[in-house]
């Protein structure tokens, strides 16, 4: 049995858990998330400075109320881990320094977690987990990745998007429409009431230089640019715009490309369990549309659990303790943060000298 106190400010979102593994099974003991939503709405988007302050002014905050919540003291838990890559400089050096302080002040071992990886791992957080090997499909605010996790723990990613990930483009679209941010959960709301038939948008692709397209990788700016000349039509012919139907028909074609994508990829590659994670995972109708289309394959998916699709700090507990339950290196308190770090190399979190 093993526990672990987990500190995660990539971006927006200041987060804290205590995560405790047995067997292979992992509880989260306790699980807190202050979020920066509504002041980062007034500027449509994140602002990487109001993001760092607000993480500084909130995470002592968290941490004791995990700690008060469980009745644990840092000193009998078995690591302190942190997100150090990639997202905001300024917002992971919050966490990272936090962790890496009170490790060093506890005498703990401290694990520096990649936050895709930590993403990856909320899918553990589901009754009856699939162990791997399976495909994942990513899709978050900043990433849009298909992921082939192997039983050796390697993990190669199979499909990336060439610019908005799945997340920026339903923020951006939002903007457009004139709704609120974040943009999925305004998308989705509106869309509920709307015809996701009625506008015929594209499905983006990444052509190959010998010709053919790659098969597996997005695209979102074109249905973006879709989007723009479609509202502007609109507005000439009608007063009013079907605001509906456009955030039905916007939230369709995402759900189509991402799924068709990510089902063609698992069976080329001869996977039976695809696995969903990331904050874009909480949308409604990519989350039916994956569980009709791969039945109706022969494949079987699991996703991740709604409260850990958006960052918290309960995934990078989880990611974590698989690091301390495979013997792993534990991370060098020299360790800084980086904004990019390929997931691929993630272990080099963990060697002696660090990477960053």
């Amino acid at each position: 049995m093993a526990s672990v106190l987990a500190l995660e400010t990539s971006c927006d979102e200041s987060a804290a858990a205590i995560v405790r593994e047995r067997g292979g099974v992992f509880d989260v003991l306790a699980s807190r998330i202050a979020s920066q939503v509504e002041e980062h709405a007034r500027w449509g988007g994140v602002v990487p400075e109001i993001a760092s302050r607000r993480h500084v002014e909130a995470l002592p905050t968290l941490i004791s109320s995990v700690l008060d919540e469980t009745g644990l003291t840092i000193g009998q838990l078995d690591a302190v881990a942190a997100t150090v890559t990639p997202g905001l400089a300024g917002a992971l050096m919050v966490a990272s320094v936090t962790g890496r302080s009170l490790a060093a002040l506890h005498q703990r071992p401290f694990l520096a977690v990649h936050h895709l990886e930590g993403h990856l791992a909320s899918v553990r957080l589901v009754d009856g987990a699939p162990p791997p090997p399976y495909l994942v499909l990513l899709v978050s605010g900043g990433h849009t990745e298909l992921i082939h996790a192997e039983s050796s723990g390697a993990m190669t990613r199979l499909g990336r998007s060439h610019d908005d990930a799945a997340g920026e483009a339903f923020d951006k679209v939002a903007r457009l429409l004139g709704l609120g941010y974040p943009g999925g959960p305004a998308i989705q709301k509106l869309a509920a009431g709307g015809d996701p038939c009625r506008f015929n948008l594209p499905k983006g692709r990444i052509s190959k230089r010998g010709g053919g397209f790659h098969p597996y990788d997005f695209s979102f700016s074109g249905l973006k640019t879709a989007m723009l000349r479609l509202v502007e039509k609109l507005k000439t012919d009608s007063e009013r715009l079907p605001l509906e139907d456009l955030a039905a028909s916007f939230e369709q074609v995402v759900a189509e490309v991402l799924v068709e994508r990510t089902l063609r990829c698992a069976l080329d590659y001869s996977v039976s369990h695809i696995v969903l994670v990331g904050g874009v995972a909480a949308n409604a109708r990519l989350r039916q549309l994956m569980q009709q289309q791969a039945q109706s394959n022969g494949l079987t998916v699991s996703i991740a659990p709604l409260e850990y699709c958006t960052d918290n700090a309960a995934m990078i507990g989880v990611a974590a303790l698989q690091k301390l339950s495979i013997g792993q290196r534990i991370s060098s308190l020299e360790i800084g943060v980086s904004p990019r770090w390929p997931l691929e190399r993630c272990n080099a979190l963990y060697e002696t000298a660090p990477p960053f």
